[in-house]
């Protein structure tokens, strides 16, 4: 019968997996580095797609309860032009395929899934080791050691368990973002909230420009991007919030000042993320006793996919194992099989996604992506 399953990381792909494999009668651990399901932000706002990230939610029984957490019409978007001019825009009729709701909300509903003591909080994982025939150590910080006979690295793209399996890195894509929030923008800040609109908002240029996303409670959640490399981030101070601020929204000049609002006059202090991603066919020999789910397995650019894909991988590697219970790598093999293919697919469009938003021709090809999809092309 399928082994006790041990999995490394509480994120949303780990989590969607012992709640599938709950379903299915199968047993599982969780260790997470994190002290606590409130130790840090859980990040902005997810759209949860009915072709990928849905179906786990299915697989988990938890539909009702996802749709509780929809936030009704962010599924509106809205393209600017630089100086505020309406390029592109389309409401939120209720017929889309992704709804939007907040990952922080969707994580919480996946742990209150799962029965009590299945996510072993503050264990940060320090290393991993074969043993022979299909079993894995898995150390800890505070020095302590599991055994498995089957370890699933659902911890991130830089992953302790993904050099069981491969040699490859995450490497720099050449583009970061910088985050700021405004909150309660509606009373506060209110021409930005109305250039915002009632969802996504896009405002782009060549190598830069804004993603905005209206959250819950009139909070509006900026991602200010930059096609740079890595040494033009280090030369600013982002210890000094208000020079680090005033970099950032330099490199707006002449730009509406109700979306240059979005930086200058942001409630928080900016915080830098760099984009990473694995090699896009990423993918290994089959190694008995272990896996890889989620962005340890594909990380990719940032394009809306990943949570979604970690989700379905978590689902779908359950699915497997419950349909083979007494041969674990036959469970294992379908269910890479499966998960090769589609992440490299969806790596190959978020590449061409990023072309579209940042380069030469934005925001053209990203007004006829659009309207395509508004057409249901």
């Amino acid at each position: 019968m399928t082994t006790h399953v041990t999995i490394i990381g509480a994120g949303l792909g780990g989590l969607t997996l012992a709640r599938v494999l709950h379903v299915n009668g199968i047993p599982s651990t969780v260790y997470e580095a994190e002290s606590s399901p409130t130790a840090r932000a859980q990040g902005g706002m997810l759209d949860i797609h009915d072709y990928n990230g849905q179906l786990a939610l299915q697989a988990a029984g938890l539909m009702d309860e996802f749709r509780g957490l929809i936030l009704e019409g962010r599924e509106a978007t809205r393209l600017l032009d630089r100086d505020g001019t309406v390029l592109f825009e389309q409401a939120d009729d209720g017929t889309g395929g992704r709804p939007e709701v907040q990952r922080g909300e969707l994580r919480q509903l996946l742990l209150d899934s799962l029965p009590a003591g299945t996510v072993r909080w503050g264990h940060k994982v320090s290393g991993t080791r074969a043993l022979g025939e299909g079993r894995h150590e898995v150390t800890f910080a505070d020095g302590s050691t599991v055994v498995t006979g089957l370890l699933v690295g659902a911890d991130g793209a830089w992953s302790r368990v993904r050099p069981l399996l491969s040699a490859a890195r995450p490497e720099y894509i050449g583009m970061s973002c910088v985050e700021v929030h405004l909150y309660d923008a509606d009373t506060r800040h209110p021409v930005s909230a109305k250039a915002v609109g009632s969802g996504a908002l896009f405002v782009l240029a060549p190598g830069k420009g804004f993603v905005t996303h209206r959250e819950r409670g009139g909070n509006l959640h900026t991602y200010v991007m930059f096609a740079r490399p890595q040494e033009w981030f280090a030369d600013i101070d982002f210890t000094d919030p208000a020079a680090a601020t005033a970099r950032i929204a330099s490199e707006f000049d002449g730009w509406a000042p109700e979306l240059t609002a979005l930086i200058t006059d942001a409630d928080t202090a900016p915080v830098l993320r760099s984009f990473a991603a694995l090699p896009v066919e990423h993918r290994w020999e089959r190694v008995p006793g272990v896996t890889l789910i989620g962005d340890a397995a594909h990380v990719a650019a940032p394009n809306g996919e990943g949570a979604n894909l970690a989700m379905l991988d978590g689902a779908e590697l359950a699915q497997a194992l419950a349909a083979h219970p007494d041969d674990l790598e036959t469970a294992l093999t379908e269910y890479e099989r499966a998960m090769f293919p589609r992440s490299a697919a969806t790596a190959t469009e978020g590449t061409e996604l990023y072309a579209l938003m940042f380069g030469e021709s934005t925001p053209h090809g990203l007004i006829d992506m659009f309207t395509g999809h508004e057409q249901g092309e």
